[in-house]
C-alpha cells in the first residue's frame, strides 16, 4: 500500500510538471454558506504556494490530535535536519523539544519553517513520508492540481497549488477543525520569554477577518488566504503571486470589499462599518459549532485556545450545541439534502460526518453537514448527513462519490 502511495505521488508529480508553474497572478472569492465561487482569476493556473502549504501540515496536525496520535503537551525533538531550515523559523537548536503546542503557534503566527519539518518528522516518520501523506489528503480533500514536496513551503519546483485548491483546504480546515481554526486569529504567542507576533497585517485591520494564513517565496511572489465572517455571510479569498505584500492586501480587500458590498478609500484601504453585527453567521460546518461575533470560550483543558482567549480579542468561532430536529410543520422544500448513516451517539454521528467531508472533497463544497435526532427530544439515534444543496444533479453527484466509499446514501428534499 505505501509502494502504491508513493507511486501514484511520483505519477501526479510528473503530471503536474508539465505545466510550468510561476508567480502569476491568480485570485477566487468563495460563499462559504452556498459554495458559489463569486469571483475567479487564474484559479486553476499552477503556482507555488510557498508557506500556504503550512495549512495542510496543520490539517494533518490537528487531525492526529483528534485521533489521539498526540497531545498538546507532547514533545517533539528537533532534528538536525529541521533546525538547519532557513528562516522563518523559531531558532530551536537539534535535540531539543518543543511542545505541539508550540508548534502549531510557530507556523500560524511565525511560519516557523523549522516546526513544520519537525512536526512533520514526529508524524510521518521522516518529511519525505509526511509529503506522501499530505497529497494522499489533498487528493482526499478533492485538491486536484496541487502537490506537496515538503511541510513547510520553502522553494521546491514540483510544489504547485491553485487559487481554487488552496480554497477546498480552508474550507476543510474550518469544517473539520472549527476549535482549532480559531488558533488562526493569534496575532502573537510568547515563547521562551520572547513575544513572537505575526505578519498577517491584514487581519489585523479587516473587519470580521479571523484568519487565515500568508505566504511568500521569490517563485511563489506574496499569497494569501483570507475568511471574514460579514453579518449571516462567511466570504473566503484566495490570492496569489502578488508582487509586493502591500499589492496581495489591497487587492485581497479589494475584492472582499465588492463582494461583501462595502465601500473601499480610493487609496485602497478598507472603510470599515462603524457598527458590527453580532448575529450569528450561517457557515456550513460540524454539528454543534456556529460562527458569531461572540468571544472566545475555550475548550477545558484545551492550554493553545485558553492562551488564545487570553491574547485577542479577535472574532472567532463560537461554540453552540445543539441538535437540529425538524419542525411538527415540516416547512416548503427548498434544495437537497443526502442522509449517509445512523449513529447511536451525538460523538459517533461527528465522526461520520469527519470521514464522510474527506470522502466526498469536492462534491460536499458548500454543503452543511447536519444531525438530527430520531428519538425523542435530544435522544439518539441521530440521522447523518449533509444538506444545503443547490440542486437535486449537486446532491446525485455527492451521493454516487459517497457510495463508491461504501455509504449508504439517500436522497431527500430540503425542508431546512
Amino acid at each position: 500500500m505505501t509502494r502504491f502511495r508513493f507511486a501514484l505521488a511520483a505519477l501526479v508529480a510528473l503530471l503536474l510538471g508539465t505545466a510550468q508553474a510561476a508567480a502569476g497572478s491568480a485570485s477566487l472569492v468563495l460563499d462559504m454558506r452556498t459554495g458559489r465561487v463569486l469571483s475567479a482569476e487564474n484559479a486553476d493556473t499552477l503556482n507555488h504556494p510557498a508557506s500556504l502549504t503550512k495549512m495542510m501540515t496543520l490539517y494533518l496536525t490537528f487531525e492526529a490530535l483528534h485521533r489521539g496520535r498526540i497531545a498538546w503537551n507532547t514533545p517533539i525533538t528537533m532534528s538536525p535536519t529541521a533546525a538547519r531550515k532557513p528562516p522563518t523559523k523559531l531558532g530551536v537548536r537539534a535535540g531539543e523539544a518543543i511542545t505541539v503546542e508550540e508548534a502549531v503557534y510557530g507556523m500560524i503566527v511565525r511560519s516557523a519553517n523549522d516546526a513544520a519539518a519537525a512536526i512533520a518528522a514526529q508524524l510521518g516518520g521522516s518529511e519525505e513520508a509526511f509529503a506522501g501523506m499530505m497529497n494522499a489528503k489533498a487528493r482526499r480533500l478533492g485538491m486536484s492540481r496541487t502537490f506537496f514536496v515538503n511541510a513547510s513551503g520553502l522553494p521546491a519546483g514540483q510544489q504547485v497549488t491553485t487559487a481554487r485548491d488552496m480554497a477546498k483546504l480552508a474550507v476543510a480546515l474550518m469544517r473539520h477543525f472549527p476549535r482549532e481554526y480559531r488558533l488562526f486569529a493569534a496575532e502573537s504567542f510568547t515563547f521562551r520569554g520572547r513575544v513572537i507576533r505575526g505578519h498577517n497585517n491584514l487581519m489585523y485591520r479587516y473587519q470580521g477577518m479571523d484568519g487565515i494564513k500568508t505566504g511568500y517565496t521569490r517563485a511563489s511572489g506574496y499569497n494569501i488566504v483570507s475568511a471574514v465572517s460579514d453579518g449571516n455571510r462567511r466570504v473566503i479569498g484566495v490570492v496569489l503571486g502578488g508582487r509586493s505584500a502591500k499589492s496581495r492586501d489591497d487587492k485581497m480587500a479589494a475584492l472582499l470589499d465588492q463582494h461583501l458590498g462595502r465601500a473601499s478609500s480610493p487609496t485602497g484601504g478598507t472603510m470599515v462599518a462603524a457598527v458590527k453585527s453580532r448575529a450569528p453567521v450561517e457557515v456550513a460546518t460540524l454539528p454543534g459549532v456556529s460562527l458569531s461575533y461572540a468571544g472566545i470560550t475555550p475548550a477545558p483543558g484545551n492550554a493553545a485556545a485558553s492562551a488564545l482567549a487570553a491574547s485577542t480579542k479577535t472574532v472567532v468561532p463560537a461554540d453552540r450545541p445543539t441538535a437540529l430536529n425538524e419542525a411538527a410543520t415540516p416547512p416548503v422544500a427548498n434544495g437537497w439534502r443526502i442522509q449517509i448513516s445512523t449513529a447511536s451517539t451525538e460523538e459517533g454521528a461527528r465522526k461520520i460526518l469527519i470521514e464522510a467531508q474527506s470522502a466526498g472533497g469536492a462534491a460536499l463544497l458548500g454543503a452543511s453537514p447536519h444531525t438530527e435526532s430520531a428519538g425523542s427530544g435530544d435522544a439518539g439515534p441521530y440521522r447523518v448527513g449533509f444538506s444545503g444543496f443547490a440542486s437535486r444533479e449537486a446532491a446525485t453527484t455527492a451521493c454516487n462519490i459517497l457510495k463508491k466509499h461504501s455509504y449508504a446514501c439517500t436522497l431527500l428534499p430540503d425542508r431546512g
